[in-house]
């Protein structure tokens, strides 16, 4: 399946527009990066996608089918997930619960979907029994994804996954993303790691105040002079400038695991 947003305009308040006529489109399979300053609408297109958000104008479609302004429990139903950046689990539930709370719509398929899940996350199983509020930031955001994967979407929007993390966490968020990807999962991923997000993407969206600013590859968009000096920081502008191509550890890893 494939979501495509069309020159959405939305808000949260009346009158006070987020999102300035926004356009995107994600295909089974595919990563898709949303990246740009604070306050430019990232968090805010993925809440409308997920009927969060008030839609003033513009359209959101999933295979063609007009989803715009649906309710979130009905989304699901359809095959979208979202992951939060907070509050993206219940702390005192164990993690075999939580995971249970992505099937609801569909109890009798819990063992079958985590046995699908527990290929895209190894040591999944060895968690079952533990509580949330016990688990590092890094367990509890593959738990939160891999609860979202349990109502089997085609479509995963993921808002900031790597917030707060370590080094060595942020690697598993990406590898994850990677993992999901292969599934045949269209994934939308909001990131402030810009440089890390365009790394894993197969296109990228740049936003700035609600609106389109730079479109194409992961990466093009990384090695634009543009793009590097006004939202990638002067270590990527430098690099690019030095380099004419970035070849990181994680894409390193990332071309391992995919062959």
């Amino acid at each position: 399946m494939s979501v495509e947003v069309s020159r959405l305009v939305a808000g949260y308040l009346p009158n006070v527009d987020i999102l300035n006529g926004c356009d995107l489109v994600a295909a089974a399979g595919e990563v898709v990066g949303i990246i740009g300053p604070n306050g430019a609408g990232k968090s805010t297109l993925l809440k409308a996608i997920f009927g969060m958000v008030t839609v003033r104008s513009g359209t959101i479609t999933l295979d063609g089918e007009d989803i715009t302004g649906m309710r979130p429990d009905r989304l699901v139903g359809r095959g979208v997930g979202f992951v939060p950046q907070s509050a993206n689990v219940f702390t005192d539930l164990t993690v075999q619960e939580n995971l249970e709370l992505g099937t609801f719509q569909r109890p009798k398929a819990f063992a079958a979907r985590f046995g699908a899940v527990a290929e895209i996350f190894p040591g999944l199983e060895r968690l079952l029994r533990r509580r949330e509020g016990g688990l590092s930031g890094g367990e509890r955001q593959t738990v939160a994804m891999a609860r979202a994967l349990m109502a089997e979407p085609s479509v995963l929007l993921l808002d900031e996954p790597s917030a707060g993390l370590s080094p060595h966490r942020t690697d598993e968020v990406f590898l994850n993303v990677h993992r999901i990807k292969r599934a045949g999962v269209a994934v939308v991923i909001v990131e402030q790691n810009a440089r890390r997000c365009l790394e894993i993407c197969d296109r990228g969206y740049v936003l700035d105040q609600g609106r389109n600013a730079y479109t194409g590859t992961g990466a093009d968009l990384m090695h634009d002079p543009k793009v590097a000096e006004l939202y990638l920081g002067s270590l990527a502008a430098e690099d690019h400038h030095r380099s004419g191509r970035l070849t990181s550890p994680a894409e390193t890893r990332l071309e391992g695991s995919a062959g």
